[in-house]
């Protein structure tokens, strides 16, 4: 079984993105977790205290993120799937800018 956790970074203004709502989901769309990230852009533990090896998704909230800076963004959320496989750590970074995203699997 393994943990998860997560980090966004704001790539237009060069620092983490604080005050994003995040889901962790079963892919039938079941939530399985929710939180907030903090003023580094983290969310250090997000769902249950271990995760079963699987396919999982976070969503998450970049619309509302850039809304509230008053600032237009194309995607209203970030949606990455990914895949559990027995490892005990899983870290999902996002880098984030209005017009585009990206994420990889970090350490």
């Amino acid at each position: 079984m393994s943990t998860l956790s997560t980090h966004v970074l704001d790539t237009s203004l060069g620092r983490p993105a604080a005050g994003i709502g995040v889901v962790l989901e079963g892919l039938d769309g079941t939530a399985i977790g929710d939180g907030v990230t903090d003023g580094d852009g983290r969310v250090a533990s997000i769902g249950p205290e271990r995760l079963e090896p699987g396919d999982y998704r976070l969503r998450f909230a970049s619309g509302s993120y850039f809304a509230a800076r008053g600032v237009p963004g194309f995607y209203p959320e970030v949606v990455v799937v990914f895949t559990v496989t027995g490892d005990p750590h899983y870290h999902v970074p996002v880098l984030l800018n209005p017009y585009g995203y990206s994420t990889y699997r970090g350490s």
